[in-house]
C-alpha cells in the first residue's frame, strides 16, 4: 500500500515495533504520522532523535477512550501495537492486561469505526492460540473483540479490521537474545529456562512486512499470519556464544517462569482448515455466519482432519549456522558485535 499523502496514528508508537514502523513510514513519504502512547520520556527522545515535522506525539493511554478519540480523529489508517506483552508481569496483574489489551483495545476499535478510519491492523501473538497465560489470553479476547466489530461492520464498509499474529520479535524490547547478550557481555551466566523450549525466530522487519501486507490485502476480519522457522533455546544460546567467540561461556538453566509454554503455536487445525495459504503468509478468513447455527446442523467440516497445528516444533527448524545467519542479519546484534570485538 502507497502511504504517501495519508495520515497514519501507531498506538504504542515508541515500542520497538512502532519505531521500526515509523521510520518505514517516513521512508514512504507519508504527510504525517501520529504517535499515541504514556511514556513522555520515550516520546522526547524519540522526538530529539527524529526531529521531523511529519511526525506528532499524543500524551495518552488507550484505556482513556478520550485520548484515543484525539488521536484517531483525522486519520486515514491505525497500527494498532499498544498492548501489556510481558507474560510474567500479566500473570501477577492479569486485570492490568484486560484493561489495556482488550479494553483498550476496544476503545481503539470503536475509534477507528467513529472516524471513519480506513484501515485498522491490530497486533497479535502467538500466545493468543491455545493459550495458557494472562497475556495470550487477553491477547486472544482482543482478536475476538476486532473480528467481532468487523463481523458486525461487514465487507464493503469504509472501514477494514484484520490482525496480524506473529511470534518472537528478534531483538524486541524485553526479549530473550539482548537479554543474553547483556550476560554474555557483563560475563554473568546466560540463564535459560527450558533448553528443549522451540520459539518462532522473526526479525522486526518482517513484522513491519506483515503489518504492510495485512494493509494491502486485507478482507473485512481477517487474521495475517506470518510464517517462520523456529529454534530451541539450547541452540539459539549456543549460536550466540560461537558469534561472540566466548566457548566457555557460564549457562544456567533456572527453570519455567509462569505460565510458560514447550513451544509456541502461530494457527490451530481447525484455523488453517478454513485459511488460505498466501506463501509467505496464512490468511485466517472471518467466520461470517450469524448465531442462527441451525442451516450449518445438518453439515459438517470434514477438513480440518486433514490439518495439524502450526507450532514451532513442526515449522522449519534452524540448526546453529542457520540461526547465526539470522542474527547476523540483525542491525542490533551487528553493532553488539562491533563494540565486542573493538573492546
Amino acid at each position: 500500500m502507497n502511504f504517501s499523502k495519508r495520515r497514519i496514528l501507531i498506538t504504542g508508537g515508541t515500542g520497538s515495533f512502532g519505531k521500526t514502523m515509523l521510520r518505514s513510514l517516513l521512508d514512504n513519504d507519508t504527510d504525517e504520522i501520529r504517535i499515541l502512547s504514556r511514556d513522555e520520556e520515550k516520546q522526547d527522545a524519540l522526538r530529539n532523535e527524529l526531529r521531523d515535522d511529519r511526525v506528532q506525539f499524543y500524551i495518552g493511554d488507550i484505556r482513556d477512550r478520550e485520548s484515543v478519540e484525539r488521536a484517531v480523529r483525522g486519520v486515514d489508517c491505525v497500527f494498532h501495537a499498544a498492548a501489556l506483552k510481558q507474560v510474567p508481569s500479566c500473570e501477577f496483574f492479569p486485570i492490568e492486561a484486560v484493561k489495556t489489551n482488550i479494553l483498550g483495545s476496544e476503545n481503539v476499535i470503536r475509534a477507528a469505526i467513529g472516524h471513519n478510519v480506513r484501515n485498522l491492523v491490530c497486533l497479535s501473538t502467538d500466545k493468543a492460540v491455545f493459550p495458557v497465560n494472562a497475556m495470550g489470553m487477553s491477547k486472544a479476547m482482543m482478536e475476538k473483540v476486532a473480528q467481532a466489530a468487523a463481523r458486525e461492520l461487514g465487507e464493503g464498509n469504509q472501514t477494514t479490521i484484520s490482525c496480524v499474529r506473529y511470534g518472537n520479535v528478534m531483538y524486541s524490547r524485553g526479549s530473550a537474545i539482548p537479554l543474553f547478550v547483556k550476560q554474555i557481555k557483563s560475563d554473568k551466566p546466560i540463564t535459560i529456562t527450558e533448553p528443549r523450549m522451540t520459539r518462532f525466530l522473526m526479525p522486526l522487519r518482517y513484522s513491519v512486512d506483515l503489518v504492510h501486507y495485512a494493509f494491502e490485502h486485507a478482507h473485512q476480519g481477517d487474521i495475517f499470519i506470518k510464517k517462520a522457522p523456529a529454534s530451541t533455546i539450547e541452540d539459539l544460546v549456543s549460536a550466540l556464544i560461537e558469534l561472540f567467540e566466548v566457548p566457555n561461556h557460564a549457562v544456567e538453566a533456572i527453570g519455567w517462569r509462569h505460565a510458560e509454554k514447550l513451544y509456541e503455536t502461530l494457527a490451530s487445525a481447525q484455523e488453517l482448515a478454513q485459511a488460505d495459504d498466501m506463501g509467505d503468509y496464512f490468511r485466517i478468513k472471518l467466520d461470517q455466519r450469524d448465531l442462527n447455527y441451525k442451516p450449518y446442523f445438518t453439515e459438517g467440516d470434514q477438513t480440518a482432519v486433514h490439518f495439524e497445528d502450526y507450532h514451532s516444533h513442526n515449522t522449519q527448524q534452524l540448526d546453529r549456522e542457520g540461526i547465526k545467519k539470522l542474527l547476523l542479519s540483525l542491525p542490533e546484534l551487528q553493532s553488539e558485535l562491533a563494540s565486542w570485538k573493538n573492546r
